[in-house]
C-alpha cells in the first residue's frame, strides 16, 4: 500500500472522502467564466489561492476556475481569471517586484 492509499484510508476512517482545502473558492464547470481572461494556470490549488490572494489585497477581482475535479491533493489544471477589462492591471500586478 503506498501513501496516497494511506492517506485516503486515513481520510474515510475519519469520517470523509478526502479533498483539498479551499475546494469552495473553485468554479468547477461553471460557464459564467469562460469569457473572463485567464492570467496565470496552475496545477496546484494552494498556489492558486495565494494569487487570487494577491490580486484581491490589490482590489482586483478574481476567480480560479477548472473544467475538471481536482484530486484529493488539490491537483489539477487551474486557471486564475479576471474580467477582461482588467486583465492588464492584474498583469502588472502579478509582474510588479516585491
Amino acid at each position: 500500500m503506498g501513501l496516497r492509499d494511506s492517506v485516503s484510508r486515513i481520510g474515510r476512517v475519519l469520517g470523509g472522502e478526502p479533498h483539498a482545502d479551499g475546494l469552495a473558492e473553485l468554479h468547477l464547470g461553471d460557464a459564467r467564466f469562460d469569457d473572463w481572461a485567464v492570467v496565470r494556470d496552475f496545477e496546484d490549488l494552494e498556489a492558486a489561492r495565494a494569487f487570487r490572494q494577491f490580486l484581491g489585497e490589490r482590489g482586483l477581482d478574481s476567480v480560479l476556475t477548472a473544467d475538471h475535479p481536482l484530486d484529493e491533493f488539490g491537483h489539477g489544471d487551474i486557471a486564475l481569471r479576471v474580467h477582461p477589462d482588467r486583465w492588464s492591471e492584474a498583469e502588472a500586478a502579478l509582474e510588479e517586484p516585491e
